[in-house]
């Protein structure tokens, strides 16, 4: 099966209106820069798209809400984006709101095949609105479902034609287990390199999960908030 595409437009051409994405990246590190331009250029919408966070106004996932291409976002953190929290506010975006953990778990689900966990996080809260409840030894658990998305869209450092996966420092977050999860998996990598180049006891997500890969380019690797220390006098 040959996985490398051409770039970012070839790997989401067949990705429809209305389809489910995962989205790896935690803030604006280790996001699939290059995938979001091409979707944004795409014109999809409808889009339900599973991602710790929602980008910041005109960078990341914010392209998208920008453009209307969103339905509904399902996410842990949203506080960096004017544009999601006055399209949430004005009716115009259904958000679920999901504990870190539980995303990370339900992500983890999906790519061990799992149906659904019994999770701690949110019992006695409003997130446990609606959901089956059981003790076990004394305690109560919410039972969460895995997700079921269309694509996981992930950005590595280091990849090979094989689609095996490295990741570099911090943006080894939701990427590996998004790509996991993805009925198809998209991987934009800042190097594409052959197999063999990789150590194996150092890749990150074994390339029997991803579907297209391709060598991304002018990533520019944004700090979300950006905190110094003033110089002395």
């Amino acid at each position: 099966m040959r996985k490398v595409v051409a770039g970012a437009d070839e790997a989401v051409k067949d990705i429809p209106s209305g389809a489910t994405l995962m989205l790896g990246g935690f803030g604006l590190c280790g996001i699939p820069e290059n995938c979001i331009a091409a979707l944004v250029k795409s014109g999809v919408n409808n889009l339900t798209c599973i991602s710790n966070n929602a980008g910041v106004d005109g960078f990341g996932i914010g392209l998208l809400l920008e453009q209307k291409q969103v339905k509904k976002m399902i996410s842990s953190y949203v506080g960096e984006n004017a544009e999601f929290e006055r399209q949430l506010l004005s009716g115009e975006l259904e958000v679920e709101l999901v504990p870190q953990g539980t995303l990370a778990t339900r992500c983890m689900a999906s790519g061990y095949g799992m149906p659904a966990v019994y999770l701690l996080a949110g019992y006695g809260t409003e997130v446990a609105e609606g959901k089956e409840i059981r003790e076990f030894n004394g305690k109560q658990y919410l039972l969460e479902y895995a997700f079921d998305s269309d694509f996981a869209i992930v950005k590595a450092w280091k990849g090979d034609t094989m689609g095996n996966l490295v990741f570099k420092d911090t943006a080894r977050n939701f990427n590996p287990m998004m790509a996991m999860a993805g009925k198809i998996t998209i991987a934009e990598v800042e190097e594409l390199v052959q197999p063999g180049e990789l150590d194996p006891n150092n890749i990150h997500v074994p390339g029997i999960y991803v579907h297209r890969i391709f060598q991304g380019n002018d990533y520019e690797k944004r700090i979300e908030q950006r905190t110094v220390r003033k110089k002395s006098a």
